[in-house]
């Protein structure tokens, strides 16, 4: 979206969908509605202060993440973290599962395929609404919104050497976590499919 389609309506029509999805990968889909609404009355009210010193999409989902985070930290909404904050050891990237629900087959999977692929992503997204949010905030913007590093520096208004810290122990946390809970397994259609090991709070 160029600079002169900054209006309100063409705002909202634009990155409704993306932010509603990023809100709610952050705050859980029960939060989403209100969060995405907050968001856009945020956007509404601070269009006209707007200089364009960042792209119209960087200044959105900075505005989404602090909404997100404030509402995360409201006394109304607790969250549990699960893990301590010890050293980790390296980890080689994210581990290697399907938790982008856009992407599809060149043949539609049956039903029964489908709703397997449906719960490893939604196993998948209970892990990493566990994690603390600032690290959950890097590998959201990282792994599911697809930006590089510089420009989640830019969303969270941080150096870019932070980005790749906390994305780093964001990685090794949710593989730790995966680890403990989940089994991995390769179905009969060679894809990656999981069943948890244990419940857990």
């Amino acid at each position: 979206m160029s600079d002169e389609a900054l209006d309100f309506h063409t705002i909202y029509q634009t990155y409704q969908p993306q932010i509603s999805r990023y809100v709610a990968r952050l705050v859980g889909a029960d939060e989403a509605e209100d969060v995405t609404q907050e968001v856009f009355t945020r956007v509404d009210k601070g269009l006209s202060s707007f200089r364009g010193e960042s792209k119209p999409s960087t200044w959105i989902y900075r505005i989404a993440t602090n909404a997100a985070i404030d509402r995360l930290r409201s006394p109304s909404f607790q969250r549990t973290v699960l893990m301590s904050e010890e050293e980790l050891t390296e980890v080689e990237g994210l581990i290697a599962v399907e938790i982008h629900p856009e992407a599809t087959a060149e043949k539609p999977p049956a039903a029964d395929e489908e709703l397997v692929r449906q719960e490893m992503n939604e196993c998948i997204r209970d892990f990493v609404e566990r994690l603390p949010v600032n690290y959950r905030t890097v590998l959201v913007l990282s792994e599911l919104e697809g930006m590089k590093n510089r420009e989640v520096a830019e969303v969270l208004g941080i150096s870019l050497e932070t980005v790749k810290v906390r994305l780093h122990r964001a990685r090794a946390k949710l593989k730790k976590m995966l680890d403990a809970h989940c089994h991995f397994y390769t179905d009969e259609r060679g894809e990656l499919a999981c069943d948890l090991k244990e419940a857990f709070d």
